[in-house]
């Protein structure tokens, strides 16, 4: 058993190794299977401290909010991300994700991605070297419910397989899930200037857990988050946005062991305060269960502020910073990035400098290429004249 998990621990709990040893009591980082799908998955979210609940709506709202695809500018979007992960540890993890989207009329649009996690290749006594991957399928629904407020319905199957299929024991997981997700756009005067403010908010991964053909069946990366952004025009050409966003997972906390308490009485207080909780009563405990209170609460919310400045709508320089408490996991780390965009095509880079020693996450790079079709069907109308 640990031998086949070995990939999934080594992602979920090196994140927090790098913890001090004063909080070691302390460190009880809420734990999901699928951590694949707590990636940032595109290169300009990710440049902006991890961020996109309420920024302005592109090609990559799927990721972060779907309800924002109604107020896109272009008609229809594709977009491919690659982002290798982890590779201050080891060789071969890496992220692919591929997003497009089209709107309906005026008022609606359908969208979709696909997600796939490899963990490269891991050694094993028996069957040799195996593959472990996880993917992750969704598509959405959104529409405008009045000039300024849209909502969106996403539905998504997860399949994970972790073992490689060389134990018989145990079997590739999947599940079902479905996001909740909304978005509202206003102008306000900040002096003389016309700005816009954007409030996202998206309750993603509702659905069952996933279990892998062992006794009991983990729990998915169910999220809330909760982002306010400012978009700031300074002139004809330039204009600057801030955005700031708040990530909980809604998710129990495995419980602590207690002072003196039997390995038996722990296991049995595991089983009927943790693993026999369903999905939805997980949800609402996640909100009191820390035996930290609600300063243990407080800790399990990840903070990401972010920045952008766009140039006449074609060059964009980004920046932010992502924190996580210590007993979390402590990946705190800042982001930088730039985009740069053509009639048809869209380049964006993002990049992260850690700022705690020995983060796993220190350069990792993020690389995507965006593609507009309401400007690839331009250029070949132009061809055909």
């Amino acid at each position: 058993m640990k031998r086949i998990i070995l990939p999934l621990s080594l992602i979920a709990f090196t994140l927090g190794a790098q913890a001090q040893n004063e909080i070691k009591e302390k460190f009880n980082p809420v734990r999901t299977a699928v951590i694949s799908q707590t990636i940032a998955a595109d290169a300009r979210g990710a440049a902006m401290g991890d961020v996109g609940a309420a920024t302005e709506a592109d090609v990559h709202s799927q990721n972060w909010n779907p309800a924002k695809y109604p107020f896109t500018v272009s008609r229809a979007g594709f977009a491919m991300n690659y982002t290798p992960w982890l590779r201050q540890l080891t060789e071969g993890i890496a992220l692919v994700n591929a997003v497009g989207y089209a709107r309906l009329g005026d008022y609606q649009a359908v969208s979709g991605s696909i997600k796939y996690f490899t963990v490269g290749e891991v050694p094993t006594p028996t069957a040799g070297v195996v593959r472990p991957y996880e993917y992750a399928v969704d598509v959405a629904y959104s529409r405008l419910l009045s000039e300024r407020f849209s909502a969106a319905v996403a539905l998504r199957y997860m399949y994970s397989d972790l073992t490689g299929r060389y134990n018989d024991d145990l079997t590739p997981g999947s599940a079902v899930a479905a996001d909740v997700a909304m978005y509202w756009n206003n102008y306000i005067f900040l002096g003389r200037r016309e700005c816009a403010l954007n409030l996202g908010l998206n309750v993603s991964n509702l659905g069952s857990k996933i279990n892998f053909g062992s006794n009991y069946s983990y729990f998915i990366p169910t999220n809330l988050r909760l982002g306010a952004n400012l978009l700031i025009p300074v002139d004809e050409y330039n204009k600057f946005s801030i955005t700031a966003e708040a990530n909980k997972l809604l998710v129990p906390s495995l419980p602590l062991r207690k002072d003196g308490e039997s390995n038996e009485d722990y296991k049995q207080r595991v089983l009927s305060d943790y693993n026999d909780l369903s999905p939805i009563s997980g949800v609402f405990k996640s909100f009191s269960d820390s035996e930290r209170g609600f300063k243990g609460e407080l800790e399990e919310i990840q903070w990401s502020v972010g920045a952008e400045y766009i140039y006449n709508d074609k060059f964009a320089l980004r920046g932010g910073y992502h924190h996580e408490s210590e007993a979390q996991g402590n990946r705190k780390y800042f982001t930088f990035g730039a985009g740069f965009k053509m009639n048809v095509l869209n380049i964006d880079a993002g990049y992260v400098v850690a700022t705690t020693p020995s983060n796993p996450l220190d350069q990792t790079l993020r690389v995507t290429l965006s593609f507009d079709m309401d400007g690839i069907r331009e250029l070949f109308g132009r061809r055909g004249r």
